[in-house]
């Protein structure tokens, strides 16, 4: 029996010393996460986005955003690196073929298709289908995970960084890299203004917590910015005289928040791609754990839960619309993009695109 006692021992030591000490790519900080409520009040659960229909991808998946230019084309990313183009009363089709990963897409008023690729940064697809890399690096820093983007009236772009540390192919994906910015909570996402017609780029606002979906009022007023780490929406002021100013006008919102679009009447259309972790929260102040958690195998991880939500807020963060699928049927939602016709449901992963009629 001795040993097999002393084997187990050994193994115990080796396992307690590995949770403690192997080295990590995070150095996780502290910090105080707010008490969920879950889906309750304004977030009330519904089943709204269960009666959807699923479009065709051509074989792709991970439609993570969608736009609709002043042409009339619709326009979405893929997990495979492929822009798909189609008119609203076609099948989505593939037009470009990109490197890396695509996220947000916006369109100009020369039908130029700007992408933010997780992988390269700021491209631009003329018309033509021609692809250029437009902006790669900013204030010294590389573009490490160019996220989601928004046009202004003036044609400057505005876009986010979500994280300066983690470059997702270092990581293994985008999701992955997304993982470890979250769990280290260390304030690496910002928001860069670039102007095409002189070059110049600048960071507007830095130290978020995976600075992830933008959109533009339409009055040109203000930026709205979702902080997917912090569970919460920042409006970062463009213009008048609370120009240069910014303030929080959502948060501890009960899921991961994705990207932001401008939708019809004043609304800015929110996706949840998923619950928060109870545990997460839980560990949120308690740096040395979340390392721990870090190193555990995959499986005994806190898991994402398959759940669709997205809601509508007006230009203040007051709820307008919630839409949920509890059973997972649109899941991994990342946004809306809303027509006049039709409400498309962006998705992380999904092997469809879910369009919903209004």
């Amino acid at each position: 029996m001795r040993p097999i006692v002393s084997s187990l021992i050994v193994l115990l030591v080796g396992l307690f010393a590995y949770l403690l000490l192997w080295p990590l790519p995070i150095k996780p900080l502290a910090w105080d996460a707010p008490v969920s409520e879950g889906y309750i009040d304004a977030f009330a659960v519904n089943t709204d986005l269960d009666n959807f229909e699923a479009l065709s991808l051509d074989g792709l998946t991970g439609p993570e955003a969608v736009v609709q230019g002043a042409n009339g084309y619709l326009y979405a990313t893929s997990h495979e690196g492929w822009i798909l183009r189609w008119l609203e009363n076609e099948v989505p089709k593939r037009w470009v073929k990109l490197s890396g990963r695509p996220l947000g897409v916006a369109v100009d008023t020369l039908a130029n298709v700007w992408v933010a690729s997780a992988d390269i940064g700021l491209l631009k697809i003329t018309a033509q289908g021609e692809v250029t890399t437009e902006l790669n690096e900013v204030d010294g820093l590389a573009i490490r995970y160019a996220d989601d983007l928004d046009i202004a009236s003036n044609g400057k772009i505005y876009f986010s960084d979500a994280s300066t540390k983690f470059f997702s192919a270092d990581w293994g994906g985008t999701l992955e890299a997304s993982l470890l910015d979250i769990m280290e909570h260390g304030g690496h996402g910002r928001v860069i203004e670039y102007d095409p017609a002189n070059g110049i780029a600048r960071t507007i606002k830095s130290g978020l917590n995976f600075a992830n979906g933008i959109a533009i009022d339409p009055d040109q007023q203000f930026v709205l910015v979702v902080e997917t780490g912090s569970y919460r929406v920042w409006k970062l002021w463009i213009a008048g005289t609370k120009a240069g100013q910014d303030e929080i006008i959502i948060e501890n919102v009960p899921g991961f928040p994705d990207n932001i679009h401008v939708g019809k009447e004043g609304r800015f259309w929110v996706g949840l791609t998923a619950p928060r972790s109870a545990i997460l929260d839980k560990l949120s102040n308690k740096p040395k754990l979340r390392k721990v958690v870090q190193r555990l195998p995959a499986f005994m991880q806190p898991q994402v839960v398959p759940y669709g939500a997205v809601f509508a807020i007006d230009k203040n963060g007051q709820m307008i619309i919630n839409k949920q699928s509890p059973s997972g049927l649109v899941y991994a939602t990342t946004g809306v993009a809303e027509t006049n016709e039709y409400l498309y449901i962006t998705s992380l992963t999904a092997p469809f695109l879910a369009r919903i009629a209004k």
